[in-house]
């Protein structure tokens, strides 16, 4: 598979307690310990290694593990897309989300309760939380589009679940409650051949924007032969996402490594050139959304009257 690997979950063996660092002599609060939540640390070294999705679902694995009783919640929303590993744009929220799964499940300081319909949950990595297909349902309902369609890509593309699994879900969720249309709508966009968060990130802006929906993944090829395959496609017009890993020069690498890299790209760049229009952008593009619309316009790329990226209304029941 194209792109790079799902990221690792969080171990929640790496959590401590405040008493079982005490009973080894370790007072966290004099340094080298990162607080958590409360009673629970990380080693201040590991934290600062972890994703943000990685903390996220370290702080769902606390608030789990300072319960009266671990196991009963089922995680939802951002909380159960952490511990899925899915990606977001912007900040995670410094709480926790559980499903209600009843009358007894209560709100505290750091948990809200999500009311959402009953569904079946499945355990991940000890804790229990919404399945992959219901979690980017719910993310469509009640966060950005951006958030939900980075979400769905990834969960496609990384097997997590299948495009019938997100139609599913999306149809199981009721007429005339709130983000409904959403819900459909990122179901029927979701992709597997976006290769990470800022092509998912650059697509949502696309549809934002009315552009004419690109193809993904579109096949390169010159007078010399294929030569790999650039992340957006339109007639006469190649976009591409430039993310800091499409340089791939890891930390450490020799001067000569790294040159050689990046002349690589600059050759893939005149190649690209040589037989279509290219348009690139970065990650602050897309955010502030100009810069990237005014770089797909100078390629021709322009919003159209009536775009047609789906049509909900032709689509067979799920």
């Amino acid at each position: 598979m194209l792109g790079h690997p799902a990221p690792e979950p969080f171990e929640p063996a790496l959590l401590r307690s405040t008493r079982s660092l005490r009973s080894l002599g370790i007072d966290p609060r004099r340094g080298g310990w990162h607080h958590v939540r409360y009673n629970a640390w990380v080693e201040e070294g590991l934290w600062s290694g972890l994703t943000p999705e990685q903390r996220h679902a370290a702080l769902v694995h606390a608030a789990d593990f300072g319960t009266r009783e671990p196991g009963t919640h089922v995680y939802a929303l951002a909380s159960a897309a952490a511990l899925w590993g899915l990606p977001r744009v912007g900040r995670w929220p410094d709480h926790v989300t559980v499903l209600a799964t009843g009358p007894r499940t209560r709100g505290s300081r750091g948990i809200h309760v999500h009311f959402g319909a009953p569904t079946e949950d499945v355990v991940v990595n000890g804790v229990r939380a919404t399945a992959p297909a219901r979690t980017v349902i719910d993310l469509a309902r009640t966060e950005p589009f951006e958030t939900a369609l980075c979400a769905a890509d990834h969960a496609l593309r990384h097997g997590l679940c299948s495009s019938h699994d997100l139609a599913r879900a999306a149809a199981a969720v009721a007429p005339r409650v709130r983000g409904r249309p959403a819900a459909q709508v990122v179901a029927a966009l979701a992709d597997a051949r976006a290769m990470s968060a800022g092509e998912s990130f650059s697509r949502a802006r696309m549809f934002q924007l009315d552009l004419p929906r690109p193809d993904l993944q579109v096949p390169l090829e010159d007078e010399d032969g294929p030569f790999g395959q650039g992340d957006f496609g339109w007639p006469g017009v190649v976009g591409e996402f430039d993310g800091r890993r499409k340089y791939a020069v890891p930390d450490g690498t020799d001067v000569e490594t790294a040159e050689r890299v990046l002349w690589a790209e600059k050759r893939r760049e005149d190649r690209i050139r040589r037989c279509s229009r290219l348009a690139r952008w970065v990650w602050r593009d897309v955010v502030e959304v100009t810069p990237m619309a005014r770089v797909l316009a100078e390629q021709g790329i322009r919003p159209v009257p009536r775009p047609v990226w789906v049509d909900l209304a032709r689509r067979p029941a799920a």
